[in-house]
């Protein structure tokens, strides 16, 4: 099982909708990934590691496949559309990160 993991780091002056997000950038993404995809979570940065400091991320999405392959065969077909949406909601730039849940 793999996790596909998009991190948006936070800045000053960063811009993130999580309205948008969550209403219409999630959906689109869970609809295009289809049955490919196991899992999807979101995480909000709440806070750093010290009480009122800043979250080293504004948001965080975790997303569980088969397979690197599977994740792959699923997004491929779609990356325009969901990398076009980004401008809709945030001016930061997203991290992408795959990683093997253990």
């Amino acid at each position: 099982m793999i996790e596909v993991t998009v991190l948006y780091p936070a800045r000053d002056g960063g811009a993130f909708d999580m309205d948008y997000y969550m209403k219409t950038h999630i959906p689109l993404f869970r609809n295009r990934m289809g049955a490919a995809m196991r899992d999807i979570s979101v995480v909000r940065g709440l806070s750093g590691p010290m009480p009122g400091s800043r979250p080293p991320f504004v948001a965080m999405l975790h997303a569980t496949f088969e397979s690197v392959e599977a994740f792959e065969a699923a997004f491929a077909p779609h990356v325009a559309e969901i990398q076009g949406d980004i401008p809709k909601y945030t001016d930061i730039e997203p991290v992408l990160q795959i990683g093997e849940r253990l």
